[in-house]
């Protein structure tokens, strides 16, 4: 899988913009040689020991400073890429930076395309492709749970237990073309029993880690929350509380919020993508429509709906509207303006959001930020069980990881099939190839060329 000739590669590596620092990254077999065409220091790069860094400065074919930079050298196999490796700690102007790639582009190396750097990394057996793709969830992580799930997986979590998983596999196909070859010294009598049991196993296995990818998901990409209800009612208000900060605009004027509004907010551990609505009602006003519009179809794609009732007027017909449409959903009741004298029917109101299962029901108040604590709180049980931390499970992230899974399922269940219909042994051999296929995908052992492709573009440039 690994080529030994290849270009050499340059990018930023940090982001684009204007900060104390910014990193030019340099991978392949030319460059040391091509930061010696570049590089001025007290030494040249190629007399430089491995892990070592030189101060001097970046000067053009004239040989005019372009930039004072720090350089840190790497010798390949032992780098990120494995190969020889260079890294120029440059001012971290996006101008300077731009000259300084453009200097290693004319001394030699090639611009890298995304994710090329990790590509190499893959491709020399560095990483596998499920420790390739953590690199991204790590760079993406946008809390502790998502940080410390990719760290895992960064780390060989799931690689190790797809190996392990996969030699079970391998180990009892070997065993039944070694019976099916040689009768005289490897004997099947009672074997029906035994691969059923191991089958069982695997399977728990597999279906131990599906269970986690519903969680994964809200880990990775946040919980998609919907603040719905009738207009003046507070959304917007629950949005600025929940954000800490003026997201919205809030007035005491009927349908000031016409369009969706979408942040993310981080509470304990936990992402929360909020999308703010417009009042739903019946409206003959075309712009409003179309934001009430958007608020209904928001609330058949969301994870979470908070709907938000007014409880200092009374329940009124476009709440009960609103409510009928919550069918099948996890909903949050929120009253809000408890800070107001109330004059809402809870009777009435409990009686109707349990016809369509709600029976979560919190007063608040945005003003005074009042039961906040008590929503999240039901959040956290509402999705995680009320704890939110990282154990030793494997917890699945990646739909493509999810999808490898299933395939590996049906396979191995179609193992137990053909054990049940009294199939000769050798059927055994292709559904369980099929398993061991499918769980190669996870870390890339069989893998498309074009798919890896595709993965890695997705990635950030300079890495």
């Amino acid at each position: 899988m690994y080529i030994e000739e290849r270009d050499t590669i340059a990018a930023i590596a940090t982001g684009m913009g204007n900060s104390g620092i910014g990193i030019v990254r340099i991978s392949g077999p030319l460059s040391i040689s091509v930061a010696d065409k570049l590089f001025r220091g007290r030494k040249k790069v190629n007399e430089m020991n491995t892990y070592t860094a030189a101060y001097g400065h970046v000067v053009d074919r004239e040989g005019e400073v372009i930039d004072e930079t720090v350089l840190l050298l790497m010798k390949g196999p032992h780098t990120y890429t494995t190969e020889d490796t260079v890294e120029l700690d440059c001012h971290g102007g996006s101008y300077v930076l731009k000259k300084v790639l453009e200097r290693v582009v004319e001394c030699g190396a090639r611009l890298a395309e995304p994710g090329e750097f990790t590509k190499r990394a893959f491709l020399g057996g560095r990483i596998d492709m499920s420790e390739a793709e953590a690199v991204m969830d790590v760079i993406n992580a946008e809390s502790d749970m998502a940080l410390r799930n990719s760290l895992g997986q960064l780390k060989g979590d799931l690689r190790e237990k797809i190996i392990s998983l996969r030699e079970k596999i391998i180990y009892e196909t070997a065993f039944i073309e070694s019976a099916l070859d040689d009768p005289e010294n490897y004997s099947l009598d009672g074997y029906k029993e035994k691969l059923t049991i191991i089958v069982d196993n695997l399977l728990e296995s597999v279906d131990s880690m599906m269970t986690t990818c519903e969680n994964g998901r809200l880990i990775k990409e946040g919980i998609r929350t919907a603040i719905v209800g009738r207009p003046n009612v507070g959304k917007s208000s629950i949005l600025n509380m929940m954000l800490g900060e003026t997201r919205a605009i809030v007035t005491d004027i009927e349908g000031t919020t016409r369009d969706t509004l979408e942040e993310t907010a981080s509470i304990g551990g936990i992402i929360l993508r909020l999308i703010d609505t417009a009042g739903i009602r019946d409206t003959v006003d075309t712009v409003e429509k179309i934001g009430v519009d958007k608020a209904r179809e928001n609330i058949g794609s969301a994870d979470l709906i908070l709907f938000i009732v007014d409880g200092a007027s009374e329940v009124k017909d476009d709440d009960l509207a609103i409510i009928n449409e919550l069918h099948g959903k996890k909903v949050i009741a929120l009253i809000n303006k408890e800070d107001l004298p109330q004059k809402i029917d809870m009777d009435k109101l409990e009686s109707e959001l349990s016809n369509v299962g709600c029976t979560d029901i919190i007063s608040i108040s945005a003003v005074e930020e009042t039961g906040k604590e008590l929503l999240y709180d039901r959040i956290r049980e509402l999705f995680f069980k009320g704890e939110i931390k990282v154990t030793d499970q494997i917890i699945i992230t990646n739909e493509r990881h999810k999808e490898a899974l299933e395939m590996a399922r049906i396979s191995l269940n179609r193992v137990k099939e053909s054990i049940a219909d009294d199939m000769g042994e050798d059927f055994y051999t292709i559904d369980l190839m099929a398993a061991y296929e499918s769980l190669g995908r996870i870390i890339g052992e069989t893998l498309e060329d074009d798919l890896a492709d595709k993965i890695f573009r997705e990635f950030c440039m300079g890495k």
